[in-house]
């Protein structure tokens, strides 16, 4: 006996909090398709996405559109039995097209798990999201690449200043540029607008602002931005932690810095003080002889 076989079925609907835009890019995102490409399928009738699929396979695929926003379901697919009993002569009709034809895409032909949940890298678009680690690998490497052209910069400006100035400006929009689309992304994955970029420009929210960015961890499946960003590479887990440890080195000297430079400031008072208590008792012996 065959072993039985399953079909995906989808008639548009959308997961809980899922919004509609979101779906379609999510599901040309998954199929590597056009958006409009994918509009029909949200008309509300049954299309047959994949058919043939064994049980484990179909909860898979099953799985990967769930992720991408959607809801669809699993149906079993009859099988044609044999029978002795006497077969009317079927009036000669049109054949039967594919499911899979019907679509106004054409699904993945490769193996089930082709499918990938989660969004494309994209260093410097304004779509897309990145999670913490990544964001704060990303942005290390920025700043040690842009530190040379920063460091140059800063000899022109001790040369020359109109020179040195626009070296300056140029490095600083070159750092701007690159940062910028990483904090989008970073907000997108937590689920807020990119807009929220100009906080930083807040006086005293613009202070603590990275922080949160930081340390706010990211909506967990899809959200209002597309799919999460893949797993943190090894390399991506190396560069956070070398970036971590020199943020910590650093606190530790500015505290350090910070104690040593509280302690002379505490000798220099003790000295003015004594300095002033010896000047005040010095004076009326002065004006005594002086009479």
């Amino acid at each position: 006996m065959a072993a039985p076989h399953y079909r995906i079925v989808f008639d548009g609907q959308l997961r809980e909090g899922v919004q509609l835009e979101t779906a379609k890019l999510n599901l040309a995102q998954l199929f590597k398709t056009e958006v409009g490409a994918v509009a029909s399928l949200f008309s509300g009738q049954p299309v047959a996405l994949k058919q043939g699929l064994a049980l484990a396979d179909a909860e898979r695929y099953l799985q990967a559109l769930q992720e991408a926003g959607v809801q669809a379901r699993i149906e079993p697919e009859h099988d044609i039995s044999l029978s002795l009993d006497k077969v009317e002569p079927v009036p000669q009709t049109r054949p039967a097209i594919d499911a899979d034809t019907l679509s106004p895409y054409a699904p993945p032909k490769a193996q089930v798990d082709t499918p990938s949940a989660y969004a494309e890298l994209k260093v410097f678009s304004l779509s897309g999201r990145i999670g913490r680690l990544r964001y704060l690998a990303w942005s290390l490497l920025v700043l040690v690449i842009t530190s040379p052209l920063s460091l140059l910069a800063g000899l022109m400006m001790s040369a020359s200043d109109g020179a040195g100035s626009v070296a300056m400006l140029l490095v600083g929009v070159g750092i701007a540029a690159a940062l910028i689309p990483m904090g989008v992304q970073r907000l997108h994955d937590i689920g807020w607008s990119g807009w929220c970029m100009l906080l930083n420009l807040v006086p005293v929210v613009g202070s603590f602002f990275p922080l949160v960015m930081c340390l706010m961890p990211g909506s967990k499946g899809v959200n209002a931005y597309g799919p999460p960003p893949p797993a943190n590479s090894t390399t991506v887990k190396v560069i956070t932690g070398l970036w971590l440890a020199a943020l910590a080195l650093l606190f530790v000297v500015v505290l350090f810095t910070g104690a040593g430079m509280f302690k002379s400031l505490k000798e220099h008072m003790e000295v003015t003080s004594s300095h002033s208590a010896q000047s005040i008792s010095v004076s009326p012996q002065s004006s005594r002889q002086s009479l």
